[in-house]
């Protein structure tokens, strides 16, 4: 329905002209015009329906192939778990993913891209739900508090869609031990106290766990392997363990990991000068800038790497790629 129809509809249904009919007259075109008022709203603002939730797996793949650079496993990852849940009508639990690696390796950019493949509205969704630790939660002598806020956050949010996406970053500076108040939210119940939890996805962004990936993927280097040669096997064991040990992380001790319900682990791995360049190309095209060699190349020489002698990682990644191409352009 056009906007101007629309608009002529609910100025003749609201104007003085209903006062010329008889009151049972009054009464169908009143009543009509509120069931077009609902249907207007309806239909400008988002709502928890195929129109505005709708997963594009080709979407999400495009995306990964072609913006998510260096990242090889996190990247095969996403798509299956993603894929598989999406496409599950009747899912026994929430999808749980936990992300982790060094800043700048894209683990924010990959929470947007599946937002995006999922909402029309992307990470803007009224159903996409960001924590900070640092900005929600930074107080540890209110943590009891939080945790029923946070219950309450969740519970009413999934009330109103159980198709909700909840991204929690800043894992590591999490106080330990109010992540496990949502932890019956994430197991396999089919409802609790009348709502189902279980088409919902959590997404935990988190920085423990990534020296542990850097140092396997330096071993890598050492011995001449190629990166694409590391396999979630490599990783996985060892960085649920020391996430799961690290008593200043959000994951200390927690029930959710002991329990087995966060369904993957996805490190993410440091990323070299050639990402970099990548990176930088990437967003010159964002700008609507002709993608210039010549300054990706400027911009990725000026990054700080390490090791120091043979500067072989970038130590913020991608994340400084945006200001540094300010400067540069």
């Amino acid at each position: 329905m056009k906007a101007s129809h629309i608009c002529l509809w609910v100025t003749l249904a609201s104007s003085g002209l209903v006062s010329a009919f008889d009151p049972i007259t009054t009464t169908v075109v009143v009543g009509f015009g509120a069931a077009l008022g609902r249907a207007i709203f309806k239909y400008f603002k988002e709502t928890c329906d195929p129109k505005w939730i709708a997963y594009n797996a080709t979407g999400l793949k495009t995306d990964l192939d072609s913006k998510l650079f260096g990242q090889h496993i996190a990247s095969r990852i996403i798509l299956k778990a993603v894929n598989g849940f999406m496409s599950n009508t009747n899912p026994k639990k929430p999808l749980v993913l936990s992300l982790h690696g060094w800043t700048g390796t894209g683990k924010n950019f990959v929470s947007q891209l599946i937002a995006e493949s999922v909402y029309a509205e992307g990470m803007h969704s009224r159903f996409v739900h960001v924590f900070t630790s640092t900005l929600h939660f930074p107080h540890a002598e209110h943590i009891a508090t939080y945790k029923s806020q946070l219950q309450q956050w969740v519970r009413g949010n999934v009330t109103n869609c159980e198709r909700s996406m909840f991204i929690f970053d800043e894992m590591d500076k999490m106080h330990p031990g109010l992540i496990d108040s949502i932890k019956p939210y994430l197991d396999y119940y089919d409802k609790l106290d009348g709502v189902s939890y279980r088409k919902s996805i959590f997404i935990f962004l988190s920085n423990a766990g990534g020296d542990g990936i850097i140092q396997t993927a330096l071993e890598f280097w050492k011995a001449g392997k190629n990166r694409e040669e590391i396999e979630l096997k490599d990783l996985e064991t060892a960085l649920s363990l020391s996430v799961f040990n690290n008593n200043k992380s959000g994951f200390f001790r927690t029930s959710l990991i002991d329990k087995n319900l966060v369904d993957f682990f996805v490190p993410f791995l440091p990323l070299e000068y050639e990402h970099v360049v990548q990176c930088a190309m990437a967003e010159m095209e964002a700008r609507n800038l002709k993608p210039n060699p010549d300054v990706a190349d400027m911009v990725a020489r000026d990054l700080v790497y390490f090791p120091k002698s043979e500067r072989v990682f970038s130590v913020k990644g991608c994340k400084t790629i945006e200001s540094k191409l300010d400067f540069y352009t």
